[in-house]
């Protein structure tokens, strides 16, 4: 088992940066792909960015590409998820996820509000 922690969320105004982190526990995260996802009210779950294992390679949909990046340190067992030029509707509860196999979450975080005003 592996336990995920987010933090790193808040209120911010567009065009501002965060940086979401996510500590593991529980296990090394060093074989697991990881994942970032979202969710705003009365929306789906949207997937914003993937990484595999190793780093090298990393996953980001259209919506947030060139905005968000994904990042990982092993040794430190913590994922990131890197936002620049935040807008209002990426305002929604940030979720971090771990995989056995790619695409296939089965731990999860239990979230941090990001909002952002206009």
């Amino acid at each position: 088992q592996v336990q995920l922690v987010e933090s790193g969320g808040g209120l911010v105004q567009a065009g501002d940066s965060l940086r979401l982190s996510c500590a593991a526990s529980g296990r090394t995260i060093s074989g697991l792909y990881m994942g970032w996802f979202r969710q705003a009210p009365g929306k789906e779950r949207e997937n914003v960015a993937a990484i595999n294992w190793s780093g090298d390679s990393t996953y980001v949909p259209n919506s947030v590409k060139g905005r968000f990046a994904i990042s990982r340190d092993n040794a430190k067992n913590t994922a990131y998820l890197q936002m620049n030029s935040l807008k209002p509707e990426d305002t929604a509860v940030y979720y971090c996820a771990a995989a056995r196999r790619w695409n296939e979450y089965t731990f999860w975080g239990q979230g941090t509000q990001v909002t952002v005003s206009s």
